[in-house]
C-alpha cells in the first residue's frame, strides 16, 4: 500500500510538472527587449524592437513646464494591446492613446511639473516607438 501512494504521488508530482511546461510563458518586462529611452525635460521618447508577448504596465516620470503635449506614434504592433496614458502633476490622466495608430494628439490641459506617462502593453508584439513633448 505504502509502494502505491508513493508511485501514484510520483506520477502526479511528473503530471502537474508536464503540464506546467507546457504552459505559455508570458514576459512582464520590456527590459529584455533593449527599450531606448531618453527622458529629458519636455521631451520623451522610446523605442523598443522585435518586442514579443509582453505583458506590463510601466509608469515613467517625465518633467513637463508646460500644461499640454503632444504624443507622436510610429510603431507597429503586430499582436496584442498597447496603449499610453499621460497623467498631469495631479495624477489626473489628460491623454489616452492606442499605440496600434499611428500618428499625433494633443492632450486636454493639465498642471505642469513631473507628470507620469503610463505604457500599458498585454500580451504586445512588435515595434514600441513614441515621443511625448511639451506643447
Amino acid at each position: 500500500m505504502k509502494k502505491t501512494l508513493t508511485c501514484v504521488m510520483i506520477s502526479c508530482t511528473l503530471i502537474v510538472a508536464s503540464m506546467t511546461g507546457c504552459a505559455k510563458s508570458q514576459n512582464n518586462s520590456l527590459a529584455n527587449f533593449q527599450p531606448e529611452i531618453a527622458n529629458v525635460a519636455d521631451n520623451f521618447q522610446l523605442q523598443a524592437s522585435n518586442v514579443t508577448q509582453v505583458t506590463t504596465t510601466i509608469d515613467y516620470d517625465w518633467s513637463n513646464s508646460g500644461t499640454m503635449a503632444t504624443i507622436d506614434k510610429s510603431g507597429v504592433l503586430t499582436a496584442g494591446t498597447a496603449k499610453i496614458s499621460l497623467l498631469d502633476k495631479n495624477g489626473t490622466t489628460v491623454a489616452t492613446s492606442d499605440l496600434k495608430v499611428t500618428g499625433n494628439e494633443t492632450s486636454s490641459t493639465g498642471v505642469s511639473g513631473i507628470w507620469k506617462i503610463r505604457l500599458e502593453l498585454s500580451q504586445f508584439n512588435g515595434t514600441l516607438n513614441f515621443r511625448v513633448q511639451k506643447k
